[in-house]
């Protein structure tokens, strides 16, 4: 038998040279792909953008205020431009084209991105973090209607509605005074992201917590971490290979699938509660009314629910409303530090309707423009978030003129104003 012949290959044989040639070689050729694939975006009139680094993009740019530095690229390059996020192409909306995209395009800019976090957000079953769907539209009508229900949907529930702000508001105000007479000065924040959550408790579960309850004061804190932890998500969403190594990324990343679990086990058990004891011709709060509902829309359509869609409902409506809220109340008082004259004209518009025996009601909503006019303005002058839930397109579209096509990832920023 005849013996293949070895080849000796020996260090001292390989020019040093070589290695070093390669991985120039290669890294040019990454490049010149990645350049040769940016210009062809733009070659169909995608939006512009600035030049994104190979394997990152554009995301060392953005830092810790993506707000300011879109604020910045909306300057310079208008109100529509796109950026990379790792191997993702995400197109960046401001100003009125946030309209054109949500209402005139609504239904080609429908979609949710297929991004690692929502799987983690009510385990991929709620409505805010979903894509457009039969289902998805059927769920979030019966939502819609529940949610309009329980708070204008007839002269009953608006009276229980403001029943429990106003029970709410006399807690937070006596609070507040209690602070000011200790502390003289203080941040109110946290009272009212409290007292927000425990108005959405009343209606959702029929309960309101005391300011002190342990239970309460965690599942308040956890959400304002995932407030805080949800940008690290989108991190891993375009750079999914971070979360499988010890990384800073990772740990943050761990702790807000950590967040919503505890909270989604939270929502869980009050659902469990509400089904042992419910009965369909008495109505206590809107988790019953979700149980009541998703049970009716299964028997009509025929659709059997195989997962729960109650908890991840109710999570979507009891989550939600508190940052919205509380920031919404925060930004008043900062409005009303910078202008007080404002302060000054809102009172005595409210001294002459209301007695000082009583609080205000939906009643003299009519008789106090000045108040309804202000409210309306701080909705339109302020910011309450500094990005929407990314959206992606259902279809190959455009706007304002420039091309997007499906599936390609959306962030919404509105105008950002200092008071």
């Amino acid at each position: 038998m005849s013996r293949m012949p070895i080849m000796d290959v020996t260090l001292e044989g390989i020019n040093p040279a070589t290695p070093k040639a390669l991985l120039l070689a290669c890294v040019t050729l990454l490049f010149s792909v990645h350049l040769w694939r940016w210009l062809g975006q733009r070659s169909i009139r995608s939006p512009p953008g600035p030049f994104p680094w190979p394997i990152i993009g554009n995301a060392a740019q953005i830092g810790n205020s993506p707000h300011l530095y879109f604020t910045r690229m909306a300057k310079k390059y208008g109100n529509v431009f796109q950026i990379k996020l790792g191997s993702r192409t995400v197109v960046v909306l401001n100003g009125d084209s946030i309209r054109q995209a949500l209402v005139k395009q609504g239904p080609e800019f429908a979609g949710r991105p297929d991004f690692t976090s929502f799987q983690y957000v009510s385990n991929g079953d709620g409505m805010a973090f979903n894509t457009l769907s039969a289902w998805w539209k059927m769920h979030r009508k019966v939502a819609q209607s529940t949610v309009r229900m329980f708070s204008t949907g007839n002269l009953q529930t608006k009276k229980t509605f403001e029943y429990h702000v106003l029970c709410e508001f006399r807690e937070l105000l006596k609070l507040l005074v209690e602070k000011t007479k200790t502390h003289q000065f203080f941040e109110p924040l946290t009272y009212f992201v409290v007292s927000t959550a425990n108005i959405m408790s009343a209606v959702c579960f029929g309960k309101r917590y005391s300011y002190e309850d342990e239970e309460f004061r965690q599942v308040v804190g956890r959400n304002q971490q995932f407030t805080q932890t949800v940008g690290a998500g989108s991190i891993v969403d375009v750079m999914p290979w971070l979360q499988y190594f010890p990384n800073p990324i990772k740990t943050i990343f761990d702790n807000f699938k950590k967040l919503n679990l505890e909270f989604g086990i939270f929502i869980r058990d009050k659902v469990i509660e509400h089904k042992k004891t419910i009965q369909s011709s008495t109505i206590r709060d809107m988790t019953d009314a979700f149980i009541v509902a998703l049970d009716q829309l299964s028997e009509k359509t025929g659709i059997i629910l195989v997962k729960d869609y109650v908890t991840p409902t109710v999570g979507d409506v009891f989550g939600a409303s508190q940052d919205t809220l509380s920031t919404a109340l925060q930004w008043i008082v900062l409005i009303f530090i910078k202008y007080p004259e404002m302060q000054i004209r809102l009172q005595q518009e409210v001294d002459k309707v209301v007695d000082r025996n009583r609080l205000p009601s939906i009643e003299d909503q009519m008789q106090l423009p000045y108040v309804m006019a202000f409210i309306y303005e701080v909705m339109r002058f302020t910011s309450f978030i500094p990005l929407t839930i990314p959206h992606s397109t259902t279809t190959d579209t455009s706007i304002m003129g420039l091309h997007h096509p499906k599936e390609h990832g959306r962030l919404h920023q509105p105008v950002v104003r200092q008071p």
